[in-house]
């Protein structure tokens, strides 16, 4: 980058605990394929890792942004490393995605061939270097299906495939919607996505925008997670007007196996009945029998899942009679 021309693009890292991991993040930025500037923004979000030592030291494969606050969360984080750039786009990437070479450039062709108004989104894939354990692995699947129905035309990208571990969009728009929402700690970026929705924004997949994905989260946390998205879900739908996610929820526990809305139904019913749904899918990712044992750890990690995520509804809904009532009847809370 030269001194009298400014980025092009900005790169904003969020980081937390990962010095190693997003040490290859950085040298795969640092190989990245592209002919216009661009500036790479990291913030440590209270990391203890060493990695602000780190980002401060030699080792940093190029020139960057380091930002350093106390744990915010992701959505701060963001927040703080849009506040830094110059760039005319911003690109998101998370600090375990390791960037192709050619995903910046991906990035800026296409919104230069959509135009202003859009979010453009790459493709995580599996690296193939990587363990993963099972219940990440499920999770890549599913974003490979994903992908798979976008790239074929199946449905378009929309504001529900938003994941800001490989995004970008111009820096203009996440601020005219007013960033991310720091009260989320999870969902931080569907929920932005809701309001570039609202802005006039369109979602793109750029299939060749590539990341591979590093992915490491503990069981607990993965299974955390689908609680928290089934509580934000009913949050975004009666506390911030997503009107539609009331048809969303029922539809989607419609096309569940029948096997899993009955576990569903169960486990929101009665905590007794959800630890030893649970605790027997667990058996079954852990020592399921050998014979179709991909299939059968699908199924069952599924169905953790899908008890997490429904679980969380009924417990912001406030009670399983509401749940039962939403997801049978399609009637939402407020209804007379």
């Amino acid at each position: 980058m030269s001194a009298d021309t400014g980025p092009v693009l900005s790169v904003v890292v969020p980081t937390y605990d990962r010095r190693d991991r997003l040490a290859l993040v950085l040298r795969s930025l640092a190989a990245q394929d592209v002919d216009e500037p661009f500036e790479v923004i990291v913030v440590s979000d209270g990391s203890t890792d060493g990695t602000d030592e780190f980002l401060r030291g030699p080792d940093v494969p190029l020139p960057v942004v380091a930002v350093s606050q106390p744990n915010q969360g992701p959505a701060a984080a963001r927040n703080a490393g849009v506040e830094r750039a110059h760039g005319e786009l911003v690109v998101f990437v998370d600090d375990d995605v390791v960037a192709e070479p050619h995903l910046l450039a991906a990035h800026l062709r296409a919104h230069r061939e959509l135009g202003p108004k859009v979010v453009v989104i790459g493709p995580m894939l599996d690296p193939d270097d990587h363990e993963m354990s099972p219940w990440i692995a499920w999770e890549q699947r599913m974003l490979a299906k994903q992908y798979d129905a976008m790239e074929r035309g199946v449905y378009s990208a929309t504001m529900r495939q938003f994941y800001t571990g490989n995004a970008s969009l111009r820096r203009e728009h996440v601020h005219a919607v007013g960033g991310f929402d720091t009260a989320f700690r999870r969902a931080e970026d569907v929920e932005l996505a809701f309001r570039l929705d609202d802005h006039g924004l369109a979602f793109h997949f750029q299939p060749d925008a590539i990341g591979r994905h590093y992915a490491e989260r503990p069981y607990e946390s993965w299974r955390r997670t689908a609680y928290d998205y089934g509580r934000n879900d009913i949050v975004f739908a009666r506390d911030h007007g997503r009107e539609w996610i009331w048809e969303f929820i029922p539809d989607s526990f419609g096309r569940q196996h029948r096997a899993i809305r009955g576990l569903v139904r169960a486990a929101v019913a009665s905590d007794r009945t959800r630890r030893v749904a649970t605790r027997m899918l667990e058996w079954i990712v852990a020592r399921g029998p050998v014979a179709r044992r991909e299939q059968l750890v699908g199924y069952a990690l599924s169905g953790v899942y899908a008890i997490e995520y429904h679980c969380g509804v009924a417990e912001e809904l406030g009670s399983s009679a509401a749940f039962v009532a939403l997801v049978r009847d399609g009637t939402p809370p407020s209804a007379p």
